[in-house]
């Protein structure tokens, strides 16, 4: 193990590399916690993660390099799916857990498919010119932090102006309050003439499309390129993370750096030679997703009416 490694460089580094990697997951926890105040759990966020990063990458290979229509694209890519989540858990009233587990293998199957179909198989995959940085004037010249926090692209940054924002329309908007409130008490909801449904299905189009950023994140924000399986678990740690944080954007974004930490230090580590198997590594960020749901999942307050589908008048 190299210790002469381990410089004040090196560890501003693994921060500044955890905020990148944490954000595909706070991107996708933010909506999934809109998703789940509803009322609606979707355990479809790996699957749509997988479309939106595949979708963001063809639509900016496609246009010849223009990132921005790769983003819209994933964004309604993540619509689409979450419309169909919300068809398949509002409409249909499929259990929600059958339903998320079908996204995420349609999503998984269908991106794989749709690559082979664009690209075939070669030798060198292509490769698109990701979101570069976009240093902060004067804030990322400040010493330690200007390189941690305000050196990084405009995806990154757009993800932490989303905590507060969401935090706003959670909890100071009607809106928020009316998704709040049919994830706890649907019938009240009803009786105050709120469609329930509609409610629903407005929290589901927004876990979606946020998933579907984040998933888009990985490839044309981060990598460069597409592979099949690239989220790696990404979706299913956002959900924990949202149980983590008890459905609130502040607390997602803390754990979603945790995350972000664990992937960033698992990297580090395998840098400095760290006389353990490669692959106990790599296990660090699922470890602790599984000591973290055990952790608090035993003191969540779960919404009222969570995964529970609503029939009107107990139909």
């Amino acid at each position: 193990m190299n210790l002469g490694l381990v410089t004040p460089v090196f560890i501003i580094g693994i921060l500044s590399a955890s905020i990148r990697l944490g954000t595909p997951i706070l991107l996708a926890a933010l909506g999934e916690v809109f998703t789940e105040r509803s009322g609606i759990l979707n355990l479809g966020l790996e699957g749509i993660m997988l479309m939106g990063a595949l979708m963001g990458f063809l639509g900016t290979y496609w246009t010849g390099g223009n990132r921005e229509a790769g983003l819209l694209l994933a964004l309604v890519t993540g619509i689409i799916f979450g419309l169909l989540m919300g068809f398949m858990s509002i409409t249909a009233k499929v259990n929600q857990v059958v339903a998320g587990l079908g996204i995420t293998i349609l999503g998984t199957g269908l991106s794989t498919l749709l690559y082979r179909l664009s690209f075939g198989l070669r030798s060198q995959p292509p490769t698109i010119q990701i979101f570069p940085d976009l240093p902060i004037p004067l804030l990322s010249r400040i010493p330690v932090i200007g390189t941690i926090l305000f050196n990084h692209s405009a995806m990154v940054y757009a993800a932490l102006i989303l905590v507060p924002v969401a935090w706003v329309v959670l909890y100071r908007t009607r809106f928020g309050l009316a998704v709040r409130a049919v994830g706890e008490n649907p019938d009240a909801v009803d009786t105050r003439g709120i469609s329930v449904s509609g409610m629903r299905y407005a929290a589901v189009v927004i876990g979606g499309a946020l998933a579907g950023v984040g998933g888009a994140y990985l490839s044309i924000g981060s990598l460069g390129v597409f592979w099949t399986q690239m989220t790696a678990g990404s979706g299913f740690i956002a959900v924990a993370v949202v149980v983590f944080s008890r459905w609130d954007p502040v607390r997602s974004l803390l754990g979603a750096l945790v995350f972000g930490f664990a992937g960033s230090l698992q990297i580090s580590l395998q840098t400095l030679s760290v006389p353990l198997p490669s692959e106990l590594l790599l296990m660090l960020p699922y470890v602790i997703t599984i000591v973290v749901l055990v952790g608090v999942s035993h003191r969540a307050e779960f919404p009222a009416a969570y995964a529970v589908p609503y029939r009107r008048g107990g139909e």
